[in-house]
């Protein structure tokens, strides 16, 4: 091994020891036994009464090998991970261990430790042979534990209960919601139970319950862009949709743009699936399609509660969009997400929904597309050389590019290479021009774009490429669909 490299651990193996323990004794598992622990310790932490005191707090016998401190290290960091917070001021994520005792706390204890990591959602999984736990951080899944198979129809019921669904029903997918409170922690989790050939899959789903926080003028729009987004969003009437991916943070936007509109003065709905954040002063109703309360169901309603602003959380259905529009069109406004790649192609999906072109031209103040970027870690990113080959086929990019930073790894970033992640924008602000090329059904209007310097996906992703905020790999599929 290098000084630079680390020793890889398997999930059963780091399972060993807890985080606390591991970075307290600046300690690793190389081998692991019934009644013996093989430890790789950190020269620099080495002392005679190591030994003893691991074998009186493990209750094994304990054998030692001292090892370069960087490597411990840079292991400790990627293996054992660590929030920003407590690794700031010297303390571990949790007291007890999660990796060796499965027991009536491992659920709670794993819920809270994903939410001080930051995790989005856990996924709780079984196979042939194994059962596994992952956690999507920063939008990437890292398996953190393995479950024995013996124990995992437990841990299952656990979620049942506390998500109120039917344990005796093991063929059928389930869904609920959990509200959990632990400490200083409150939020709410969407449950998700789903048969598979080996048992069933969990996903839960770490929903954020205040939008208090949430600025518009943080999530990462420039200047122009925020400007256009806003001149839209003061319209007294019409849609303003929202284009992206899942999990590309479509969501956060449309809920800073309602904190933006809260006033006592309007009167505010929305209705969700779920609702992901709540905000003091706005009629919030949650989808339940098994009771009959749909998107267009519970827009047929909103009318008769005289509203001012309304909030879909998505367009999925052509009954859904036409009443979108009728609504937009009797002095509404509405904001929605909807799926497609850019924020032009939002016109040919409701076209696609069966809503006539004309209509469109009529109601659509501002069209959006955003989708979320891991920056690079800025204690540890590497400035190398670029060669364009490593541009999609096809990609003419809008700059010459002579370097870029590439991802490396630290004990910042648990050795991802990367910390955080920033939205990127592409808002379409409607006028004459533009509604004419919607009612004419044209798909290409990048000439007309380029000639009002909106820039689109793809260029601002690039930008973010060569000012060295995050990495080719991150924007190489935003690129490529713009080459296509």
């Amino acid at each position: 091994m290098t000084e630079t490299s680390y020793i890889p651990l398997s999930v059963d193996l780091q399972q060993v020891l807890t985080t606390d323990q591991a970075w307290h004794y600046a300690v690793v598992p190389k081998h692991a036994e019934a009644n013996r622990i093989e430890l790789y310790v950190d020269e620099k932490n080495w002392t005679a009464h190591l030994q003893d005191e691991l074998e009186l707090l493990l209750g094994k016998t304990i054998v030692l090998e001292k090892t370069n401190s960087a490597i411990v290290q840079k292991t400790l960091g990627k293996y054992y991970l660590r929030n920003n917070t407590s690794h700031r001021s010297g303390e571990t994520s949790g007291s007890k261990s999660l990796a060796a005792k499965q027991g009536d706390d491992f659920l709670p204890l794993l819920i809270a430790e994903a939410k001080r990591l930051g995790s989005s959602d856990i996924h709780v999984e079984t196979y042939e042979e194994r059962c596994r736990v992952r956690l999507r951080i920063d939008g990437m899944l890292v398996e953190r534990y393995t479950i024995a198979k013996s124990d995992y129809p437990a841990l299952i019921n656990k979620v049942k209960i506390r998500a109120n669904l039917d344990i005796a029903e093991k063929r059928l997918p389930q869904d609920g919601r959990i509200f959990f409170q632990q400490d200083n922690l409150k939020f709410d989790i969407r449950v998700s139970i789903l048969p598979t050939l080996h048992g069933e899959k969990i996903v839960l789903r770490l929903l954020n319950n205040d939008a208090t926080n949430i600025d518009i003028q943080t999530l990462g729009f420039s200047e122009r862009e925020l400007s256009d987004y806003l001149e839209g969003v003061k319209q007294p009437h019409g849609i303003l949709l929202i284009s992206g991916p899942t999990g590309s943070g479509k969501t956060t936007t449309l809920y800073a743009t309602l904190k933006q509109l809260n006033k006592d003065e309007v009167n505010i709905l929305t209705i969700e699936d779920p609702i992901e954040y709540t905000l003091p002063g706005i009629n919030q109703v949650q989808l339940k399609e098994s009771i009959g309360l749909s998107f267009a169901s519970a827009l047929k309603t909103f009318l008769r509660q005289d509203p001012n602003i309304i909030m879909l959380g998505e367009i999925r259905d052509s009954e859904t969009a036409q009443m979108a529009v009728r609504m937009a069109m009797t002095g509404h406004l509405v904001l929605s997400t909807i799926h497609t790649n850019s924020a032009w192609g939002t016109i040919s999906r409701l076209v696609d929904m069966g809503v006539p072109p004309f209509l469109i031209a009529a109601t659509l103040n501002t069209s959006v597309a955003q989708r979320l970027i891991r920056l690079l870690c800025p204690h540890c990113k590497k400035e190398e050389s670029f060669s364009p080959t490593l541009f999609p086929r096809g990609f003419r990019a809008p700059a010459e590019l002579k370097t870029h930073f590439v991802a490396q790894g630290c004990g910042q970033c648990f050795h991802t290479g990367y910390r955080g992640r920033k939205a990127v924008y592409e808002v379409i602000p409607m006028d004459h021009e533009l509604a004419e090329c919607i009612k004419r059904n044209e798909t290409d209007v990048s000439q007309l774009l380029k000639k009002r310097n909106i820039g689109i996906l793809a260029d601002n992703a690039f930008n973010l490429l060569k000012t060295g905020h995050t990495s080719i790999e991150e924007v190489y599929p935003i690129l490529f669909n713009s080459s296509i």
